[in-house]
């Protein structure tokens, strides 16, 4: 049960990103019609659209020279990353080791990374027309798009830190500002640092005017006694 459970947080995890990045609106392959007698389940699904070799060809081209056709690679790397980390809290240290390499061969042999190239291939075409391709693919061969195809990651990444730090620093102070409402945010968040620190606790010194407590007296030592001792 565990095992399952892992599996599918793994498969969620790496899904999800790939989820959020769909556009609204973003054309999707229409279903075959289910004919009479038959279910969404057992209909055959729709053939795909047989593509012009010159544009398959150049489409591979462009994904080649800006990097997409690596698409696959990453997504099965960052995969198999996920699965090893849930599979690490459950499976033991001497085992997993022999349970990845199962599971990369048989998820690469169930989803080998050029069927991701195929899709794209499929998708560039219903987007983009022949003239597209190649009006891009110019680009990309200039200095300045090769300059782009290499700094656009880091561009990226820069860009989602901060945006993340941005909405990070806006989230803490709304959900300081309904710490009045809410009082049990104040166990969880750290403090406000807009606010004051509080007062710190009054002292046990005397108040001005009241008389001092006066020193203990020390107790005196007995005095030795002078008779001499008895016989």
């Amino acid at each position: 049960m565990k095992l399952g459970i892992a599996l599918i947080a793994a498969a969620l995890l790496t899904a999800s990103p790939l989820l959020a990045q769909t556009p609204p609106g973003a054309a999707q392959q229409k279903p075959a019609p289910v004919q009479p007698g038959q279910t969404a389940a057992t209909a055959p699904a729709a053939p795909a659209e047989k593509l012009d070799p010159a544009k398959d060809k150049a489409i591979r081209h462009l994904l080649d020279i800006t990097g997409e056709s690596k698409e696959g690679q990453n997504i099965s790397a960052g995969m198999t990353q996920q699965v090893h980390s849930v599979m690490g809290r459950s499976i033991p240290p001497d085992q997993l080791s022999k349970f990845m390499d199962t599971f990369v061969a048989k998820f690469s042999a169930g989803a080998p990374p050029n069927a991701v190239t195929d899709a794209m291939v499929a998708i560039y075409a219903r987007h983009f027309s022949m003239e597209d391709i190649q009006a891009m693919t110019k680009f990309y061969e200039s200095p300045v798009g090769q300059q782009m195809v290499k700094e656009m990651p880091d561009v990226s990444r820069e860009t989602q830190t901060a945006g993340m730090q941005m909405d990070q620093k806006v989230a803490m102070q709304v959900l300081w500002g309904m710490e009045d409402e809410y009082p049990q945010l104040k166990q969880i968040l750290p403090p406000d640092p807009s606010k004051p620190a509080p007062a710190p606790a009054p002292s046990l010194a005397p108040a001005p005017g009241s008389p001092a407590t006066p020193p203990a007296t020390p107790t005196p030592n007995p005095a030795p006694s002078s008779k001499p001792p008895q016989q």
